[in-house]
């Protein structure tokens, strides 16, 4: 490449699941998460690397199929290709799969006729060395006209290889064909056939593990059950994993009320530090270890592999509900958060589709709402072995995942008579092989969505903290003063006590109390805000240095029973596994819609959920 431009911008292009991510990390250094499914890259992501004091911008595109954009994602990767675009590359460098050319070379001949210099990249060579498969790599790149290089990105096989050519000149290809786009892609097929009959031979044939394993993991009944087990082990490990962890938290927060008790700062100070503050942050950061544990498990499930067959074998289940297998990654993307996973859904070609999935999605249960989960479970769920090696809270987490899955398989079929769209429905997706986890990408995954918790929870809980402990603390009296409550029973007469009030009727049917009602509220900034509003409001006004968990347990009705028994519990689970309680996802349907429509609607249709199904239960247990 010549080094007459100050900055060389270079596009990774190719199919999906081909390693361009892999690519891309192994040259700029970013971290960026990686996964074998399908519509992982939803946006070009840009780095920066320097090669010979030559200055290098590279994007990384989705994993397209054609030059002819069927999807909002495909749309993503082709629009640096227009003329007018600051971002049309000097240099593409297309990553293929050595063990699926054919396929992989469609893209490679449309893109050569963009008058771009290209780099071709037979990445997974080890697997197709593995495989028997023998490609002449100097009679391709003769046949081609471009320069052909071999790699394993997972490993870093072929990197500095790679490094060192697109520092020299390159030329472009001449693998050309009609000069018309629509109708010839035959031919294409044809000439890459003939291509490959000349360049491609198979040696030898030998099973990989994967064609071992797919026929157990995808088994129309194996499959389901395995899938199952893998659910229930992850849930049985944030429980007993998480356990240590989260007690030094709450060991810790709890010593840091007391430090800040023994300051010499006004009592008013003290109070909005040790009540407000941390007690509204204890509250949520205690379930890092539950959160992280979850994110560490979902990561394995995805480096490996598993998780396409997972979409493979959902396929059938949801094509009964008017969606396919496309929707899969999105739901499933979904228990760690809607916001990503609602992005995810560019690459669904169908727009009813893709519609219904957003509008489904949400309430696939996100980690947000594990906080809620397991916290009430702790109190309402006693910890005992079912079967001698799974707990019965558990269980009970695992039941409020299938319900959340349930519920949106159910509004998805309901949608699909009222989404009125014209469209094909298919969905083709090659299994990836197997792959032992990247244990760095794990880790460092792990890290970045644990601390995104944090800093996006923490932003809005030191918000709604500092507002709750003004409102729990101060209140209107009968002659309109200013007064300090001092005992937690004066929480009733604050301006929160007020506001709870106003709305308890509404939700007393559902056995939800004022403090309860307010919780709800200020959730709806984010699910998880409302085990920090109940910390709050346990902790105003209380001397007691007991966790939430406990407080809770103490709390009594006006009848003098559990205020937080199994009948309450449940309805406030069931309420959280429906409830449309995040601002931000709803702002992320606005802009993927392009509509104000179909985020109201969404919130309407899941709140009406929310409430009758909480209804149902308490009328029910109560």
């Amino acid at each position: 490449m010549s080094n007459t431009k100050s900055e060389i911008i270079v596009a990774l292009c190719g199919n999906p699941n081909c390693g361009k991510s892999s690519i891309f990390n192994r040259l700029t250094g970013l971290n960026q998460k990686i996964t074998n499914v399908p519509g992982t890259t939803i946006e070009r992501k840009t780095g920066k690397f320097t090669l010979q004091n030559q200055k290098f911008r590279l994007i990384d595109t989705p994993g397209t199929y054609s030059i002819d954009p069927k999807s909002r994602d495909e749309e993503e990767a082709l629009e640096i290709f227009n003329e007018q675009s600051d971002e049309r590359p000097d240099l593409i460098v297309y990553v293929a799969d050595a063990n699926n050319l054919k396929r992989n070379l469609l893209f490679f001949s449309q893109l050569s006729e963009l008058k771009i210099p290209i780099i071709l990249l037979l990445n997974m060579w080890d697997v197709a060395v593995f495989k028997g498969i023998d490609i002449d790599v100097e009679r391709l790149q003769n046949e081609l006209g471009v320069k052909v290089l071999t790699t394993n990105a997972r490993l870093g096989n072929g990197i500095d290889v790679l490094k060192a050519e697109l520092v020299k000149p390159q030329f472009t290809s001449h693998f050309h064909f009609s000069e018309k786009r629509e109708n010839d892609i035959s031919q294409r097929f044809e000439r890459i056939s003939t291509l490959l009959n000349k360049t491609v031979k198979q040696k030898s044939q030998r099973e990989l593990l994967t064609d071992k394993l797919d026929p157990i993991l995808t088994h129309p009944i194996w499959g389901y059950a395995i899938f199952l087990l893998v659910l229930l082990i992850v849930f049985q490990s944030i429980f007993t994993l998480a356990e240590w962890p989260m007690n030094w938290i709450e060991y810790g927060f709890e010593g840091l009320k007391n430090l800040i008790g023994k300051t010499s700062l006004a009592p008013q100070i003290k109070s909005l530090l040790a009540d407000g503050l941390v007690s509204g942050l204890a509250g949520v950061l205690v379930f890092i270890p539950q959160i992280a544990i979850l994110i560490f498990f979902m990561s394995i499930l995805e480096d490996t592999g598993y998780m396409a067959r997972v979409s493979f074998i959902m396929d059938k289940i949801l094509r009964g509900f008017g969606l396919n297998g496309k929707s899969v990654m999105p739901m499933l993307s979904g228990a760690a958060c809607a916001i990503p996973a609602i992005m995810a859904t560019r690459n669904i070609e169908n727009w009813k589709d893709r519609i219904i999935t957003i509008l489904i999605t949400p309430l696939m249960s996100c980690s947000a709402r594990l906080p809620v989960y397991t916290l009430l479970i702790s109190i309402a769920v006693p910890a005992q072995k079912v079967w001698g090696f799974v707990s019965l809270q558990a269980l009970v987490l695992l039941a409020m995942y299938v319900i959340g899955t349930v519920a949106a398989l159910v509004a998805a079929l309901a949608f699909k008579y009222v989404v009125k769209a014209q469209g094909l429905n298919y969905f083709i997706m090659e299994m990836p092989i197997y792959h032992p986890p990247r244990w760095k990408n794990i880790w460092m995954t792990v890290w970045q969505k644990s601390k995104s918790f944090v800093l996006e929870a923490g932003k809005v809980i030191i918000i709604v903290s500092v507002l709750l402990w003004f409102l729990a603390s101060y209140g209107p009296n009968n002659t309109g003063k200013i007064f300090k409550p001092t005992q937690t029973e004066q929480l009733e007469t604050s301006y929160a006590g007020h506001f709870g009030k106003s709305i308890e009727p509404a939700i007393e049917p559902l056995g939800f109390n004022w403090k309860i009602g307010i919780a709800l509220i200020t959730s709806i900034a984010a699910r998880e805000v409302f085990v920090g509003t109940m910390s709050t409001i346990y902790s105003v006004g209380s001397d007691d240095e007991t966790t939430l968990k406990q407080k809770l347990l103490a709390e009594k009705n006006e009848a003098g029973k559990p205020a937080y028994g199994l009948a309450t519990v449940f309805s406030l689970m069931i309420f959280y596994a429906f409830a449309m309680q995040c601002i931000s996802t709803l702002a992320v349907v606005y802009k993927e819609t392009k509509s104000l429509k179909w985020p109201i609607i969404q919130f309407a249709y899941m709140t009406g959920l929310a409430y009758l199904g909480s209804l149902v239960v308490f009328q029910i247990w109560g």
